[in-house]
């Protein structure tokens, strides 16, 4: 019979191979960039972000075996609910960008900010989708230890990158969006 923490491993591994495709596209759109004049910035915490999100997978495994994390019953359903969710909405993001959606910061000179999709809500869907995963992923199987430490993380980490990313994208892209929030939809203002 399977067992919820063999089901939980083989959801850890889904989301690993989805990382896998992901750093693919976004190879080739950063190279698509590129080849449009596109201009990186921000590569300092690049490598610390990367491993740190290699990191967090590995760490919601080794808590739920090594703690021995009992599937937690409605709040791991609901965590489950919230983990499909910021999938749903990351690749709502991608999709939205198209060839400019790639994990590091580069920018076309003189191309028009992307105001659609879910980017007419708040100005980083993507960000909030991390921010939901990195919460939900570890509590589908009670991995609260994970859950804490990786989101207090990942919040010193999008600090750096969201500075970088709003500055490597300059005024054009302030003032469209202006009236919106970072990761809340509604109200005014930057945060």
């Amino acid at each position: 019979m399977v067992t919820s923490v063999q089901l939980y491993l083989g959801l850890l591994a889904l989301v690993a191979l989805e990382r896998g495709v992901e750093l693919v596209l976004s190879t080739r759109n950063a190279r698509l960039a590129g080849a449009r004049g596109g201009v990186e910035s921000g590569q300092g915490h690049y490598p610390v972000m990367a491993a740190f999100h290699g990191l967090f997978l590995l760490a919601c495994a080794l808590e739920v075996v090594g703690l021995a994390r009992p599937f937690p019953g409605a709040l791991g359903w609901i965590a489950l609910a919230a983990v499909l969710g910021a999938q749903a909405l990351r690749y709502w993001a991608i999709a939205t960008l198209g060839w400019r959606w790639n994990t590091r910061i580069v920018v076309v000179p003189g191309a028009a900010p992307v105001t659609g999709g879910p980017y007419r809500f708040v100005r980083h869907p993507n960000y909030v989708a991390v921010i939901a995963e990195m919460v939900a992923l570890p509590l589908v199987h009670g991995a609260w230890l994970t859950a804490l430490v990786f989101s207090l993380g990942n919040a010193w980490l999008l600090r750096v990158r969201i500075r970088a990313e709003e500055q490597a994208l300059g005024e054009p892209w302030l003032q469209a969006f202006a009236g919106r929030r970072r990761f809340l939809p509604g109200g005014h203002g930057g945060h």
